[in-house]
């Protein structure tokens, strides 16, 4: 019952469609070949992403790691507040491109943004630095933090 139904070569059904799938590669083809030589937009590095973030802790910090390349640090904020660290920026791109017979001027912008919780930290010790789009950012342990560490013994089962 189900194979009248599924068009085979050999089917009178098969012959209908023929006109339509020629007429559709047709189509794709114009397309592709209208937009053959064009210039490539801008790399998917310039635009703007989550960043990617590490972060370690330590005795007595906790440090984060976040990498941003082509973001310039006046472009870039960091905020601690309530137990959460905020990473705020704003990313730039621009490419200009001129040869004989065409002129490409491109710009691109976008902003991003990362959150992450982080309690216990003395909030007035935190320090940031930038270099080489890299973002440090040193959260130190408030002494309350220190002092609820503890090493429990892991006995063996009998």
């Amino acid at each position: 019952m189900f194979r009248s139904l599924i068009p085979s070569k050999s089917a009178n059904v098969a012959r209908l469609d023929e006109p339509f799938l020629a007429l559709q590669r047709n189509i794709n083809r114009m397309f592709d070949d209208a937009f053959r030589g064009w210039p490539a937009p801008l790399e998917k590095e310039s635009l703007p992403v989550m960043p990617s973030v590490d972060v370690k802790e330590t005795d007595k910090a906790i440090e984060v790691t976040a990498e941003l390349p082509g973001v310039d640090q006046k472009d870039v904020h960091v905020t601690y507040a309530s137990g959460t660290l905020t990473i705020k920026g704003e990313k730039k791109a621009e490419k200009e491109e001129s040869k004989e017979g065409y002129q490409l001027s491109e710009r691109s912008h976008g902003s991003f943004m990362r959150s992450m919780s982080i309690d216990d930290v003395d909030a007035d010790k935190i320090e940031a630095s930038f270099a080489n789009g890299v973002l440090k950012i040193t959260l130190p342990k408030s002494p309350s933090a220190k002092a609820k560490t503890k090493t429990i013994e892991i006995k063996a089962s009998k």
